[in-house]
């Protein structure tokens, strides 16, 4: 473990050495671009709860953040001396159309000047068109609760689409639709803030209808670029002896995993989600729905981050019981990378019609400071080091995985927990938004600069 705090050298053989395989790093619009009120965008969802007293930690919001929407430029040089092969970024829908559907020709701008300059510094592309910040003015009309939202997804798929055709590599849907659903319509942990399981449903049922409606347009106006999803999975186990302890830790996957993938790879939702754990919670289904789910992708992203130990709470579900002595990260989250193979080689079994798959966030939180200069996360250089080691065990097993983004390139606004969380392997100090590299951020510069020369 000591040695992992230290270097980041994958062993002979590994994945990692392939030039084809990507490693890339990620961000997403409202955590990191500020400026929300700049050149016409309109108030968000997020925008929206993170000003309303309590949600999120220490009343932090999005105002600001890494003002990423001004210092574009020198954050895309910083990354490209990284030497990363790919950049994850995500549109923010509410800065590139109006509220009656037209384009905002100063934001979409924007984002054409951010992947041409990531072009010219040869790396590649990919954009997620919808991470989780929902126009405002669509919510006051019900959100993902209202079916009108998915055909504004579609409008809003087929313009950007249009105007960035050429510049874009990979396209994503949606980042994490469980998120969405589940925080923001079944616990109210995030905007909008909903805490009904029934909206949960009605709302997961409309974003993946949102996804199978864009993937033909987006087919359509970009064909030559790479079209899919990203979703967060979770693995679930239990300590307890039981097997009602073992029947738990299956209904916690169910409703983390399968209630995604299942719709969008075989095209129906898992019987057992509406008749053992959710029986009056299941969703307004339309002929024609599923089938257009089920629209096929050129590849799935999967975004892991912990482990979650669950036991029988006497009911015939699960309630979560966090397991003492194991190593966890600045969120409280455990750090088990065996979890993220389990799950993968699980997926490979399981769907006959797994497309390739891409590791779209993995990293963790750590109270990083500057001293001297430096910043010195260790435990962050022995995390990345475990998780591609997993990968790399993932695919001797047979799992189609192409490439791997660490979450984040910088520190930025974690969603309800503001900005303690630092993420990123590129420290932010917010005060005067200066940017400092990590001992993380420089191993594996220097990583991919050696396997570049070894091309």
């Amino acid at each position: 473990m000591e040695a992992l705090q230290h270097s980041f050298s994958p062993p002979a053989g590994s994945v990692l050495w392939r030039r084809q395989f990507l490693v890339g790093v990620a961000t997403a619009a409202y955590q990191v671009e500020g400026a929300v009120s700049a050149d016409g965008r309109l108030p968000s969802i997020w925008d929206t709860f993170s000003a309303t007293p309590g949600k999120v930690l220490h009343g932090d919001t999005g105002a600001q953040a890494c003002d990423h929407y001004h210092r574009w430029a020198e954050d895309v040089d910083l990354l490209a001396a990284l030497n990363v092969d790919a950049y994850r970024l995500s549109i923010a829908w509410p800065r590139v159309m109006d509220a009656a559907g037209r384009p905002n020709a100063a934001g979409i701008a924007f984002y054409r000047k951010l992947l041409q300059r990531l072009k010219d510094k040869g790396v590649r592309t990919s954009v997620t068109l919808y991470h989780w910040d929902l126009p405002q003015h669509l919510e006051d009309t019900g959100g993902w609760l209202n079916r009108d939202t998915i055909y504004h997804f579609a409008d809003y798929a087929d313009l950007m689409s249009r105007e960035l055709a050429g510049l874009v590599d990979f396209w994503s849907t949606l980042n994490e639709p469980w998120c969405s659903a589940m925080l923001g319509y079944g616990t109210g942990h995030h905007a909008p803030g909903h805490a009904d399981l029934g909206a949960a449903n009605q709302a997961m049922h409309h974003l993946l209808l949102a996804h199978g409606l864009a993937i033909p347009i987006l087919r359509r106006n970009d064909p030559a670029s790479a079209k899919g999803i990203v979703i967060n999975v979770g693995r679930g186990t239990t300590d307890g002896a039981t097997p009602a302890d073992q029947h738990a830790a299956e209904l916690f996957e169910l409703q983390h995993n399968d209630w995604v993938l299942d719709p969008l790879l075989r095209g129906r939702y898992p019987a057992r989600l509406h008749t053992e754990l959710w029986p009056q919670a299941a969703p307004n289904v339309r002929d024609g729905d599923m089938a257009i789910i089920a629209a096929p992708l050129d590849f799935i992203g999967i975004n892991y981050y912990f482990r979650t130990n669950v036991r029988d709470d006497g009911e015939g579900g699960y309630v979560e019981l966090p397991l003492a002595g194991v190593e966890r990260t600045q969120m409280g989250w455990e750090v088990h990378p065996d979890g993220l193979c389990d799950l993968l080689v699980g997926f490979h079994r399981r769907y006959e019609n797994l497309p390739p798959l891409y590791i779209t966030e993995n990293g963790m939180a750590s109270d990083d400071k500057v001293v001297d200069g430096a910043v010195i996360d260790g435990q962050r250089i022995a995390f990345l080091n475990r998780h591609l080691a997993a990968v790399d065990e993932a695919v001797r097993l047979g799992v189609d995985v192409r490439g791997y983004y660490i979450w984040s390139l910088l520190d930025n606004f974690e969603w309800a927990f503001g900005y303690e969380r630092r993420f990123g392997i590129v420290h932010v100090d917010y005060a005067t938004q200066r940017r400092t590299l990590k001992r993380s951020a420089e191993l594996v510069r220097d990583f991919l600069a050696k396997r570049r020369s070894m091309a």
